[in-house]
């Protein structure tokens, strides 16, 4: 894991208006509008690195709800377009999400229907997806 997010911080693009990592209350307030619990793992990815702004993939945020990419808002749409309530949006892709289930697990939603790929945690995700660029099944 902190390999991960030493390479993820050593690819962080510069940019004019820099992100803010959430606080725990922003975590909390987050939680309260999904009525979920956020895994501990991705409770950690959030605080840790979801400031960094890194190629084409652009995970969700929990520190500003006027964000285009805020957490509650994309799980809203997610939900909305019928991927399953239990599953939290930690990056959407076109008409396609990367969800993360209660045990932490990420995997693919797309096209109505969840595929077979997955990730058996956020770290693995962030680590092919994120920083190697592996797209998984189209």
């Amino acid at each position: 894991m902190e390999e991960i997010i030493e390479a993820l911080r050593d690819r962080c693009e510069k940019i004019p208006v820099p992100l803010d990592l959430p606080t725990e209350d922003d975590l909390i307030d987050v939680e309260e509008q999904l009525f979920l619990t956020l895994p501990a793992e991705y409770r950690e990815f959030l605080l840790s690195v979801s400031d960094v702004v890194f190629g084409a993939v652009e995970p969700t945020t929990a520190a500003d709800p006027h964000a285009h990419n805020y957490i509650p808002d994309v799980a809203a749409e997610a939900w909305n377009n019928g991927m399953p309530r239990h599953l939290i949006p930690i990056c959407q892709r076109d008409t396609e999400y990367f969800c993360i289930d209660p045990e932490g697990v990420v995997m693919q939603w797309s096209r109505g229907r969840l595929s077979d790929h997955q990730w058996e945690n956020i770290w693995e995700w962030a680590e092919r997806v994120w920083l190697s660029g592996e797209t998984g099944p189209r």
